[in-house]
């Protein structure tokens, strides 16, 4: 008899661009792919964080550089990819947040906040497709708020409602290729980002309401997501999102 064999999470000889990977989930998700034998490209918008990032992560063994990016600007985003592309996997962890009630949202918090989680993301999954000659992982860190609702989160729900979407228009005409795009959609994370809802009393008691395992979430609860996404282990896994979200989701 000869028995199945899981397929392998490793991922040596790819080059893993990891957007938003100089903090928080995103750093994460670049070690969580070095470790896995990935030589990662660290790219963010404050050169001192990328800095602190690589040389944390060489100081560990692992294959790692640095570039300044900024995926609102598209121009200078396409650039970036003639001249150090292509990847063969490519996870977006940039975001920008402003949360507010509705009634007051400012146009140009709005603008900020999709020119980031949505016009940029979309593009940078572009450009990413058009250098997988051989297939490849798209994965954008998208959010259980692309699947709910939140107080005060009438922009960023939208903008992650939005990522949802067009990862399934991008999975349907990318297949064909090899191409597999999937988000990731976590809970609140404990990180320098979240720290504000964590540190309000009632904001902090309406997320535990709702998660229901006894916790929130910590940035090693992606780490294991990604390795898998962007690894053969999910070879017919595309144009679906993968909840990490302690149950919020399940209601």
């Amino acid at each position: 008899m000869n028995l199945p064999r899981t397929p392998s999470f490793r991922l040596e000889g790819k080059r893993a661009l990891v957007t938003g990977g100089s903090r928080g989930i995103g750093l994460g998700c670049a070690v969580a792919l070095a470790e896995v034998g990935a030589h990662v490209v660290i790219a963010a918008r404050s050169v001192d964080e990328i800095a602190a990032a690589v040389n944390a992560m060489r100081a560990e063994g692992h294959s790692v550089e640095g570039h300044t990016l900024d995926i609102s600007d598209i121009p200078a985003m396409r650039a970036y990819f003639a001249d150090h592309g292509p990847f063969d996997v490519v996870v977006n962890s940039a975001g920008l947040a402003r949360h507010g009630p509705s009634i007051d949202t400012d146009p140009d918090d709005f603008d900020a906040v999709t020119a980031i989680n949505f016009k940029g993301a979309y593009f940078l999954a572009q450009e990413a497709a058009k250098g997988m000659k051989n297939g490849g992982s798209i994965i954008q860190i998208s959010s259980q708020m692309g699947h709910v609702g939140g107080i005060e989160r009438a922009v960023y729900c939208g903008t992650k409602h939005g990522v949802e979407g067009f990862t399934k228009g991008m999975a349907i005409e990318w297949g064909k290729q090899g191409i597999r795009v999937n988000t990731i959609c976590p809970t609140f994370i404990r990180t320098a980002l979240t720290e504000k809802s964590f540190n309000d009393p009632e904001k902090r008691d309406w997320i535990l309401s709702m998660i229901k395992l006894p916790r929130v979430g910590e940035v090693e609860d992606i780490m294991g997501a990604v390795q898998f996404l962007a690894s053969d282990a999910s070879a017919m896994i595309t144009g679906t999102a993968l909840m990490i979200d302690g149950g919020w989701t399940a209601d």
